[in-house]
């Protein structure tokens, strides 16, 4: 064993941002899932290899996520080498998971079984409720055999706050390209090949001077009024407000042609497909309830933005962490809203939010906030921890990574997070691949139930194919 094998992991703290998501993974909201869909069965030697070059190539995917109990406080300790396992589920462990999680009327498929039982399968559930020091893997990688005719699953996971869903998209392709290299080698993205980087701080260090400041009134102000908002905001009707929650996926699709038009219809009105998204989101959760227009209810609406680009130094993309911040804005409806109204009205509050630097100065106070809802769920209706109807990010995932997948003989791929602890009623992570709109919608269950959110869903997308 070198020398460099046996030196001590190093400890790095945790920002503020990252603490938030330290206690949200605990209680169920946070964990992210990269899961592939294969026609044939991986390599796994290749597959276990390249992961180990992932962890290397970014450190911070092998280190260990510690909870001191006498201090109360997280930490990152990395050490020098990965003990990373690929777990193996053979067709008879696979098949007993499916049938203890069986689906509902809806053609719920095996894969998005396999999906919801990896974001229900918490690793860092008891972490900071331990009576002792202890410390768990960031990165957990488990491969599933699907039937006997050749499907499998690789599904990744990873804890939020140390990779969001940039960093979750930029590592999947460096992933299918170390695989389809033959030995697991090859350039890994911007890096020009396997070569450690350094381990950055949280996205509070690298924010421009000035622009998280906020004085003192303003912020006891903005804190009040984010409070009493919270009082009046509407919700999806809850079903059941007392079981155990999990998360479930309900999966909205568009085909090219309708894609193509409403990304069009987005660009000729200047607005981003966020807007359309919550919009949408918005008309049919104020339909679901069946009330006499006229009759106005609040919602609230978190964008979440990618921040790289706007910090110093500023970030790649292949910059693993958390450098999203959030931006929360409420809507007035009283249910003759048309789509693309709505969606102008929604975008413009949150760019003006974002060009009054919210998604900076604010971000202490959400943080506070969520935190204070995760110790003190009754702050929230019906206890349900629910912060927002709806979460959206600013952008959606462009996937041009097509030409791996042919090779690798990947089927299908989704990516999203949990949020059956704190957080939205529906989640919603939008990828345009193939030119088409695919989104995975998360939600708590059975604070929702599924029959629910895809009537949901299914009527989201009516509106958006009938603008």
């Amino acid at each position: 064993m070198s020398d460099t094998e046996n030196s001590p992991a190093k400890t790095r703290p945790i920002s503020g941002t990252e603490n938030s998501w330290c206690k949200a993974a605990s209680g169920g909201t946070g964990i992210t899932i990269l899961s592939l869909l294969l026609i044939k069965q991986p390599n796994f030697t290749l597959l276990h290899n390249s992961l180990h070059k992932l962890q290397l190539s970014h450190p911070i995917l092998r280190s260990k996520l510690h909870f001191n109990s006498l201090s109360s406080t997280f930490s990152l300790l990395i050490p020098s080498s990965s003990t990373l396992r690929l777990t193996h589920h053979d067709f008879q462990s696979t098949a007993k998971i499916i049938q203890s999680n069986p689906p509902s009327s809806d053609p719920t498929t095996t894969f998005q079984i396999l999906l919801e039982h990896e974001l229900n399968t918490n690793p860092w559930e008891n972490l900071d409720r331990s009576s002792i020091s202890c410390s768990v893997d960031v990165l957990h990688a488990s491969v599933y055999e699907i039937d006997e005719v050749g499907k499998w699953a690789v599904m990744i996971k990873v804890h939020t706050g140390v990779c969001d869903r940039t960093a979750a998209v930029a590592l999947l392709k460096e992933l299918t390209g170390l695989m389809k290299s033959s030995n697991g080698g090859g350039d890994l993205g911007e890096s020009g090949g396997i070569k450690e980087r350094e381990v950055s701080l949280g996205v509070e260090e690298y924010i421009p001077s000035g622009k998280m400041s906020k004085p003192f009134w303003s912020r006891g102000v903005d804190m009040l009024g984010y409070s009493l908002n919270s009082f009046r905001l509407s919700n999806l009707e809850f079903v059941d407000p007392d079981s155990r929650r999990s998360s479930r996926v309900v999966r909205l699709m568009l085909d090219s042609d309708h894609t193509s038009k409403l990304l069009e219809g987005c660009k000729t009105r200047g607005i981003k497909l966020c807007g359309a998204l919550s919009a949408a989101a918005l008309i049919a959760a104020r339909a679901s309830k069946s009330l006499p227009d006229g009759e106005w209810e609040k919602y609230a609406v978190v964008t979440l933005i990618d921040c790289r680009k706007l910090l110093e130094p500023a970030l790649s993309s292949h910059h693993v962490g958390f450098y999203h911040s959030a931006i929360l804005n409420t809507h007035d409806m009283k249910g003759s809203e048309e789509l693309w109204d709505l969606a102008r009205r929604t975008y413009s509050s949150f760019e003006d939010a974002k060009n009054s630097n919210k998604h900076f100065s604010d971000m202490a106070d959400l943080n506070f906030l969520m935190c204070r809802a995760i110790e003190n769920p009754g702050l929230t209706p019906s206890s349900s921890l629910r912060t927002s109807f709806i979460s959206v990010f600013e952008d959606p995932v462009i996937d041009e990574t097509n030409e791996n997948y042919e090779e690798l003989g990947i089927e299908d791929c989704m990516g999203c997070a949990s949020t059956h602890g704190v957080g939205p009623s529906i989640a919603i992570f939008d990828t345009i691949r193939q030119n088409k709109l695919d989104c995975a919608c998360v939600y708590p269950f059975p604070l929702h139930s599924r029959k629910q959110m895809q009537d949901l869903i299914d009527n989201m997308k009516k509106i958006l194919i009938d603008c």
